[in-house]
């Protein structure tokens, strides 16, 4: 097998550990092995997604979430003809739109992988359109988690290394072609100004002054009739690490009119737990019971005609607009990432964690 890479896991993994791997890995899939290291199967980051959303606990195994006809190219024993294999794997990646093919013997024992990148030295990202659409980021709240330095700096300016929070934000959509960005602003509004005036950056910043603090959905009022089609909307202390346009493309094929990007979290909690019974005496101690949860990252896509929910005076945040979107008869679409995708620079205690993941 091509000892550069380990794209396997096993039938025994759980749906943890696929994400995992997932995020490690640039396919964006992984291949499924049974106990004798033969294939079964392939899993890749939509297939675990819809095993949360159906409900399924990220502790359960991959069983059942994971496509049993994987695409492969069956050679001989020894792959004596690679070329040929190659040939094969380009016309199934084209035909099916991946980006990397297991070569396979005839007992489907995975001799090695064909990627696009090792064949044309790019991914296939690269052939799809740029996300150009608006990227709005609420960036006028007072910061309160990281004072001191907010008393002096605006959250979005406090820096991560060589540069402030607000532009490894920026950076990650700026990949992925976005170069419109919205910035509402309140707090120390004339530092943030001042900063992008002196940075004359590539893209477009342009900045929506909230004359009061409006919560984290307030402030969107203001771009009615300025947006026309779904745009992101994130906080200004958060960074994700996913694909955004698979996002969006979630987003838009759901028809949800909010999508929230929430973090797969595991808890554990470090003490046993007691469990009483309807007397109020001890049923049973549960030891270090362990939960997971779906957490709001601070990340969502947001359709135009959800900003008419959104009144004109008044703190309104997100869960307020959710809740509405519910209420009108809407739905509320959930994409789930890691928990190692998301990456949280609003309180102290995480500030030093975030630095260190930043800097890899």
């Amino acid at each position: 097998m091509d000892k550069r890479q380990d794209l396997t896991i096993q039938l025994s993994a759980t749906i943890r550990e696929a994400m995992q791997r997932l995020d490690q890995t640039a396919g964006k899939c992984l291949f499924v092995v049974n106990e004798h290291n033969l294939l079964i199967g392939s899993i890749t980051d939509g297939d675990v997604r819809r095993a949360i959303l159906s409900g399924r606990g990220l502790d359960e195994t991959i069983e059942g979430s994971f496509n049993e006809k994987p695409i492969a190219v069956i050679s001989g024993p020894d792959d004596a003809d690679p070329e040929s294999s190659n040939s094969d794997a380009i016309r199934l990646m084209r035909e099916h739109r991946v980006e990397v093919i297991p070569v396979v013997d005839d007992s489907r024992r995975i001799l090695r992988y064909v990627t696009w990148t090792d064949l044309f030295g790019d991914g296939r990202d690269s052939e799809r359109s740029p996300l150009t659409v608006p990227v709005i980021i609420m960036a006028g709240g007072f910061g309160t988690r990281l004072e001191p330095f907010t008393k002096v700096l605006p959250k979005p300016l406090i820096p991560v290394h060589d540069k402030p929070i607000i532009e490894h934000i920026i950076d990650r959509f700026v990949e992925v072609g976005a170069n419109d960005f919205w910035l509402t602003v309140n707090y120390k509004s004339r530092i943030m100004k001042a900063y992008f005036e002196d940075r004359d950056p590539d893209y477009t910043v342009s900045f929506v002054d909230e004359p009061e603090p409006m919560g984290t959905a307030g402030g969107l009022q203001f771009m009615r009739g300025k947006v026309d089609a779904p745009f992101f909307v994130t906080n200004c202390d958060i960074i994700i690490n996913a694909d955004y346009r698979r996002v969006m493309d979630f987003h838009v094929e759901q028809g949800h009119v909010v999508t929230l990007v929430g973090s797969a979290v595991h808890y554990q909690i470090p003490y046993g737990t007691c469990v009483l019974n309807e007397a109020g005496s001890l049923a049973r101690i549960d030891e270090k019971p362990q939960y997971d949860f779906l957490v709001n990252t601070g990340m969502y896509i947001v359709s135009p005609e959800a900003l008419d929910l959104i009144p004109t005076t008044g703190v309104y945040h997100m869960t307020h607009l959710m809740e509405a979107a519910v209420s009108a008869g809407r739905t509320v679409g959930v994409f789930p990432v890691s928990e190692d995708a998301w990456i949280d620079v609003g309180q102290w205690k995480e500030y030093q964690r975030a630095a260190d993941r930043l800097e890899l």
